[in-house]
Formats: C-alpha cells, sequence, structure tokens
C-alpha cells in the first residue's frame, strides 16, 4: 500500500517486502541497489521497470525496514548538454526519511564518468523507513505576534553542562528539561531550527579544514543529518512533543532553494545524476549553465511539476509525522521564480493555501534571493509571515546614532504600514529582529565596528562589509568597565525596541545573555566555541532583563496585537490605538520628526479597557525629562540597568541612550 503523503515515492514496506519508487524523465535505465547492515557492502542490484509518466519502480521481496539501498542510472552522459547519467554514481533517493550516515565531501563524487571510480563506499545510503502512525491533526501553537527563537541545534546544546554528554548537539537535547525551561522563562512561543535536514560541506571548506555547521547546504530534504538527529524521524518527533507540551511550537527552517551539489565542477550526490534538466534550473535555452539566484552555484527548478511535487511532500511529511507548526523558507522569492522572474501568485504559493495538510501552517519567507530583481520584502502572499530586514537596518541605523533616523524608527515599532499595509491590509506579517544566524550578534554589534571573519579562512574578504555597528570606543575585546557597561546599556535598549515593536519578533539564541562570535558575522564554518553557546559564562542579569521583557511582552495584549496603528481611537476606547509625544508629553509636530537630530520620543499605546503602555526612547547621550499623560503609571522595565522611579506621578527621567515601558496600573 502507497504511503499517502508521498503517493509512492521512495521507499515503502509493504507485506513481504518494500516497494521502491523514483522519477526522472531522462534516464535509461535505474537500479536499486541494496547493502548490508553496515552499509558498506553491495549485496544486490535490481533493476527497476519504467512505468508511466517517467516513474522507476520495482518490489523487492524478502526485505523491510531498516534495509540500506541506494540507486543508480545510466543513459546519456553529456554534460555539455545537461546529462550526467553515469552507473559508478550511487545516487541518493530524494525521498529518503532516513539516512545511516552524515555527507562527506570526497574529489572522487565530483570526478567525470569513468575517472572517479565506484562511489557507493563515499556515499550514504537511504534507510527503509519503519511505517509510522500519523500525528493527531492540531493547530499550531505559534501565532502572528508571538516570540520566535532562532537557533541552531548544535550551537544551543553543545556546551550546556546540565545536558547529557551524549545526547549534546542533537535533536533529543532540544526536549531536555533545562533547554524547555529556558525557553520558557524567555517567553518563546515557538523555536525555530536552523536546517536540521542532512548537508555537505560547501566544496572550498575541507581544503581550509573547516565544516559546515550551519545546515544551508542541503543534499537531502526529507532526511535528517546523522550528526544531528542519530534516531532520526522518532528523534524529531518526541522532541517537539515535548516541546509542544510545554507551550512552544517548533518551525523548521528549510532550503529549498538550492543543493550541494553545487556548479559543474561540484560532485554528483542525488538529483543531477538522476535528472539535472528537470530538477535544476539553467539559464534559457543553455542546458549547461545553471542559474545561480542563490549564489551558491545552482538554483531548484521549483516550478518543475516533480520538483514541486516533492517540495510539498517534504512539508507534509514534517507537520504530519512530526508534528511542526510551521516553515520558514530560506531565500523564499526561488519558491514562486522562473526564467521570468518573482511571481506572488506562483502556483505553490496557492497550492500551500489551500492544502489540507499545510493551508493552517506557520509560513515565513525569506524575502529575498539574488536572481535579478531579488528583493521581495512585502510582495509575498497574505498567508506569509515575512523577514524584515528593513526593521533591522533602521534599528540599528537609529541606536548607532545615525541621523534622521527617528521616523523611520517609529514606522518599525508600529508594525512596518510603508512595507505590509499595501493594498488595505490592515496587519503586518512582519518578524522584526536586529540580529539573526547571519550577521554580527546582537552583543557584536555594540563592540565591533568592522567584521573579523579570518577564522573562515577568506583574508576576511567573505560576509557583509556594512554591518551597521559601533564599538563603542574601542574594537573588540576590553576591559575597559566603561566600555563593557556602555556597550551592554545598548544591549539592553536593542533587545527593548525588538520586544516592544508591533509584529512577530525573532531573537537568535544566545543573543538574551550577551553571545559573541568576536566579530564573526559570516560563521557558518565554525563549527566550534564562536558559535557554540557559552552557558557558563552567560551575563545572568542581562538574561533575566530579556526575560522581563518576554513576560510583560506575553501578558499584554497591547504588545502582541498585529493591526497596523493608524493613531485612530478604537471601538469601546477614549483614546487612539498610538500616540506620538514628545519629552514634553505633547503631539509630535512635524518640525520635530523632521529634525535630523531629534532623538527622542514617546510611543503612547491603547488597547481600551486593557490599559494603556508608554514607551519612552531616548536616543540622545544625555538624560531627559519625559513628561506623561495624566495616569497612574509604573514602570515596568528600564533597559539602562539602574534603579529607577518616578519623579511625579506623571514624570520620568530616562538616562541617555536608554528606553523605558511604563504600564498604566
Amino acid at each position: 500500500m502507497a504511503d499517502p503523503l508521498t503517493d509512492g515515492r521512495g521507499a515503502v514496506a509493504e507485506a513481504g517486502g518494500v516497494r521502491f519508487s523514483t522519477w526522472s524523465s531522462c534516464a535509461e535505465r535505474m537500479w536499486v541497489c541494496l547493502f548490508d547492515e553496515s552499509g558498506d557492502r553491495e549485496t544486490q542490484r535490481i533493476e527497476m521497470r519504467r512505468a508511466e509518466h517517467g516513474v522507476f519502480e520495482a518490489f523487492v521481496d524478502g526485505i523491510g525496514p531498516g534495509a540500506r539501498y541506494g540507486l543508480r542510472t545510466d543513459g546519456r552522459y553529456d554534460p555539455e548538454n545537461g546529462f550526467w547519467h553515469d552507473p559508478d554514481k550511487l545516487l541518493m533517493d530524494p525521498y529518503a526519511l532516513e539516512i545511516d550516515r552524515p555527507y562527506r565531501l570526497d574529489p572522487r563524487l565530483c570526478a567525470r564518468r569513468g575517472q572517479g571510480g565506484d562511489t557507493a563506499g563515499l556515499m550514504p545510503k537511504a534507510t527503509v523507513p519503519e511505517p509510522m502512525a500519523p500525528l493527531a491533526r492540531t493547530a499550531p501553537l505559534f501565532r502572528n505576534g508571538g516570540l520566535i527563537y532562532e537557533a541552531s541545534v548544535r550551537g544551543l546544546t553543545m556546551l550546556h553542562p546540565d545536558i547529557p554528554p551524549e545526547i549534546r548537539g542533537t535533536v533529543a537535547a532540544l526536549g531536555h528539561p533545562v533547554i524547555v525551561e529556558h525557553l520558557k522563562k524567555l517567553g518563546v512561543d515557538a523555536i525555530e531550527l536552523m536546517p536540521v535536514t542532512a548537508w555537505i560541506d560547501d566544496l572550498h571548506l575541507p581544503a581550509l579544514g573547516l565544516s559546515n555547521v550551519w545546515g544551508y547546504n542541503p543534499v537531502s530534504l526529507m532526511a535528517l543529518d546523522p550528526r544531528l538527529a542519530p534516531g532520526g524521524v522518532a528523534e524529531l518527533r518526541r522532541s517537539v512533543k515535548t516541546l509542544r507540551e510545554a507551550g512552544i511550537g517548533v518551525i523548521l527552517d528549510l532550503v529549498f532553494n538550492h543543493t550541494g551539489e553545487s556548479d559543474v565542477n561540484g560532485p554528483t550526490l542525488c538529483f543531477r545524476g538522476l535528472d539535472n534538466l528537470a530538477y535544476y534550473r539553467h539559464l534559457p535555452g543553455d542546458p549547461v549553465v545553471l542559474a545561480n539566484d542563490t549564489g551558491c552555484g545552482n538554483t531548484i527548478a521549483t516550478q518543475h511539476p516533480e520538483v514541486h511535487r516533492m517540495i510539498l511532500d517534504t512539508l507534509r511529511h514534517f507537520v504530519t509525522n512530526c508534528g511542526v507548526d510551521g516553515f520558514r523558507f530560506d531565500l523564499a522569492p526561488v519558491l514562486g521564480r522562473d526564467h521570468r522572474g518573482f511571481d506572488p501568485a506562483a502556483l505553490f504559493f496557492r497550492e500551500i493555501e489551500q492544502d489540507a495538510v499545510l493551508s493552517d501552517r506557520v509560513l515565513i519567507a525569506e524575502p529575498w534571493d539574488i536572481g535579478p530583481g531579488g528583493y521581495h520584502l512585502g510582495n509575498f502572499p497574505s498567508h506569509f509571515l515575512e523577514w524584515n530586514d528593513r526593521f533591522r537596518d533602521d534599528v540599528r541605523r537609529f541606536w548607532r546614532g545615525d541621523e534622521a533616523t527617528l521616523p523611520a524608527l517609529a514606522t518599525r515599532l508600529a508594525g512596518s504600514s510603508d512595507v505590509f499595509g499595501r493594498n488595505g491590509h490592515g496587519y503586518t506579517r512582519s518578524v522584526n529582529f536586529i540580529a539573526a544566524h547571519d550577521g554580527m550578534t546582537l552583543a557584536d554589534l555594540t563592540a565591533y565596528e568592522h567584521k573579523h571573519n579570518e577564522a573562515n579562512g577568506e583574508q576576511n574578504r567573505d560576509g557583509h562589509d556594512e554591518n551597521l555597528s559601533w564599538n563603542n570606543g574601542m574594537e573588540g575585546e576590553t576591559r575597559d568597565e566603561k566600555v563593557i557597561a556602555a556597550r551592554e546599556r545598548d544591549v539592553r535598549a536593542l533587545l527593548a525596541t525588538l520586544f516592544m515593536s508591533r509584529g512577530t519578533i525573532m531573537l537568535t539564541a544566545g543573543d538574551e545573555f550577551g553571545r559573541t562570535q568576536k566579530g564573526n558575522n559570516n560563521a557558518y564554518a565554525q563549527d566550534n566555541g564562536n558559535t557554540w553557546l557559552d552557558w557558563k559564562n552567560c551575563n545572568r542579569d542581562l538574561a533575566a532583563y530579556a526575560a522581563a521583557l518576554a513576560g510583560f511582552r506575553k501578558t499584554s495584549r497591547i504588545l502582541h496585537e498585529t493591526g497596523l496603528l493608524a493613531g485612530k481611537r478604537i471601538e469601546g476606547a477614549s483614546h487612539p490605538d498610538v500616540e506620538w509625544l514628545d519629552p514634553r508629553g505633547r503631539p509630535m509636530e512635524e518640525a520635530s520628526w523632521n529634525d535630523a537630530r531629534n532623538r527622542r520620543l514617546t510611543m503612547l499605546l491603547s488597547a481600551g479597557e486593557a490599559g494603556r503602555v508608554a514607551i519612552l526612547v531616548n536616543g540622545d547621550r544625555r538624560q531627559t525629562v519625559f513628561n506623561l499623560p495624566a495616569a497612574n503609571w509604573r514602570i515596568v522595565a528600564a533597559s539602562s540597568g539602574q534603579e529607577l522611579r518616578l519623579e511625579e506621578e506623571t514624570v520620568a527621567i530616562v538616562p541617555g541612550r536608554s528606553v523605558m515601558v511604563l504600564a498604566e496600573r
């Protein structure tokens, strides 16, 4: 009986044996190759029968779950015209759900036909999966307006002293009580896992003695990487269940834009050996030159019917078999791109919205790639949230001290209506963030004016040159207590700005307690202490401050609503939804907005009976007296780290370069 999720693709255990099914439009012959329990010795090679529509099938008697296998094809070998069939290349099943070992880059995987020998000894083997009962249908825990915690499984758990050594760096560690408790204390609504599906190192890394730790170089789109999930699908399923029981959803960061087969000089591992012309986009009319809208050597042909189907099947697998809340799509314009460009009405977006399994899932787009016209912030369909780099950059510019940045800061705090209010939409789809896995950490933004990527072995050429960062008078590590205090003050102000903003917010793991990568803004190849969180030496005071901000946000309806603020009185309320006040407590006038040196304002939010919240922003270096409307105010948080009180019932003295948050009692 075929797997209802994949309609029989891949390996499906049936009574008496296993049915294998794979697609290729151009292979002339295809075999399924069985291996012994070690996965090292090929024991049987069964030719598959060509069925309809390019599908190759074989039923193998006497085997079952746990059997190890790979694929081989033969046919035209003519790379200059896009054909790469080579029976010496063992290929991974695109529908493999589990593999027996990680991918390892070897020059023989890149060799041309007749030159490199049989690659079976260099390749992982797919494993026939155990039949798995689909999980009961449950709604996602995460909703727009919540807090997402972006994390690398390995980086988050490798150095935690309370996690048993045997599970550190694995998906199993995510379900350990110390991780769950940390996430709960921080008010996390969903943890977003950087890629956990199986990847291979980038072509240049082995020569540098480095390895890819982020995972954004995938080969298998469905199979988990054994380094992260030695227990396979069941391991992820258990950790998702544990996190859900604690009220925390799981979002998977998936890469459907390119694969680790890279350009024509890269390894042949799966898609290239099955059907290079179908699985990858090429320049129009040129079967040799791969489109490179990703900067990684190739671009997946997401609009091809077979590829389109495989991606949807992958998403359904992770929802139905693992119970995840949703997905973040890396370089997401590729999902709606063909040779003509990006189309927000592409078939993929329409089908995912109508799919019975996927329609209610959380969908997050990284809304840019490097292809022609590749920047599409605000252009994705209304059921997608979007990473908002405008928020990131405008907040950094303001706190760096750039002039004329106050109006942009206000727009970002209010939900970025200039981006998400198009076409009459009344709510924000913004994922607000200041730092992410890609770029400097939150603490490093305040300690390094320049990137420091020397450890990556590329003479500091890699990574973005402009980080909108500042160093508070001294580059990098220092023992100067005044500089250290200034940096922590700025980090606290950045955290307050993020937590008080309208929309979904995203915090990268460790930024709540001052993690550093020593100025490295492209630490993808640092599988070491540069990216592993230093739990022993974390800034506990900063972590407690972040938790306090999170706790207030979680309990304040005003802060996790997503309607765009319009400055209008809401029904049943005596105040507008937002008022912008100057330090005197008066409405901001045009002259104040246009004053390039003005760095002070109050954002006064109202939600009717829920009361009001006042967010006092002082980007000036001098302390400032802020006057508030008549009310019974209490200080909720002050980023300066000082013990503060109201001078009078409606007067607050806000230290320089800080944020104060007050709530109406």
